[in-house]
């Protein structure tokens, strides 16, 4: 990638927002935007990112194009669109999550006209993408991986080159199955621990240093379910059954029993049953000191 590169990005959510910031902020050339949310599109406005009417205008003009979705179904639309307009050798990186065959149906339509993509799903929190400290999980021919490198370093601080199209998306199934699943067990033992007389934080504080210690325990179980602070407009359980539902595609596929991860899925479906739809998903520990999840 040459510092004359055109880089356009689409979709400037929670997510994609503090990630287009970074590249504008770190890259040398031009840096193009689309999002149908004027709200979105003003938080950038004190950047030097040019705003674009329209999918096709933007595809028209960028050399590489970014995307941040909600997922795979919006991903085929837009890839669709970028078709019309991108030009031969133009490469899309897709940071959504999607699933593991729309990354791969993503990929085939955009290589049918000449045009290179790479499954660059991201993990760890919107703090996280705001310091450019993002893990970013890669599924691309090495060519484009070298090529795309440097920008998905402006928004990450770990990048892994998990193999071809489709091997990002399995890396981020993986990646977000497990910290569901933490959550939920981390849940089940904050609560047990305070009705044992063992306050959150002094748990937190012992278990961080042994070997139960997880990214999940410090950040998920330090800043939202010890405290209780479970803020509308993050990532609520909604979106983790979206991505669980994902997961148990690729199990379907590759006829592998998921009888944990199953367990796991139960407790954010009773979530939204029971009221925390729409609030942050480490709520689930509500589920516990309630009683009102009662297993599959």
């Amino acid at each position: 990638m040459t510092s004359t590169n055109v880089i356009g990005f689409i979709g400037l959510g929670v997510m994609g927002g503090p990630m287009c910031r970074n590249i504008a902020t770190k890259h040398p050339g031009r840096v193009l935007c689309f999002d149908l949310s004027e709200e979105a599109l003003a938080a950038l406005e004190d950047t030097k990112v040019e705003r674009m009417g329209s999918i096709e205008a933007l595809a028209a003009a960028a050399d590489i194009v970014c995307l941040s979705l909600p997922g795979g179904p919006q991903v085929l639309k837009v890839a669709d669109a970028i078709t019309r307009a991108a030009g031969s050798g133009t490469v899309v990186v897709d940071l959504s999550t999607t699933t593991v065959a729309d990354a791969r149906k993503a990929g085939q339509l955009l290589d049918d006209h000449g045009i290179d993509f790479a499954d660059c799903p991201v993990a760890r929190t919107r703090e996280a993408a705001q310091q450019g400290k993002l893990s970013i999980m890669v599924g691309a021919a090495p060519e484009v991986y070298d090529r795309i490198k440097p920008i998905l370093d402006y928004m990450a601080s770990d990048v892994t080159h998990g193999g071809d199209v489709g091997a990002g998306q399995v890396l981020k199934l993986v990646n977000n199955m497990l910290v569901f699943a933490n959550t939920v067990a981390l849940a089940e033992m904050i609560v047990l621990g305070e009705r044992a007389g063992v306050s959150a934080d002094t748990l937190l504080d012992a278990v961080s240093k042994g070997s139960g210690d997880s990214f999940v325990l410090r950040n998920h179980g330090r800043k939202a379910m010890a405290p209780r602070d479970f803020p509308d407009k993050s990532f609520p359980p909604e979106y983790v059954l979206k991505d669980i539902s994902y997961v148990f595609d690729l199990a379907q596929e590759t006829a592998t029993p998921l009888p944990a991860a199953a367990e796991a899925r139960a407790y954010y479906q009773a979530a939204v049953e029971n009221g925390l739809g729409g609030r942050y998903f480490p709520a689930v520990i509500q589920l516990v000191e309630n009683g009102t999840f009662g297993g599959t």
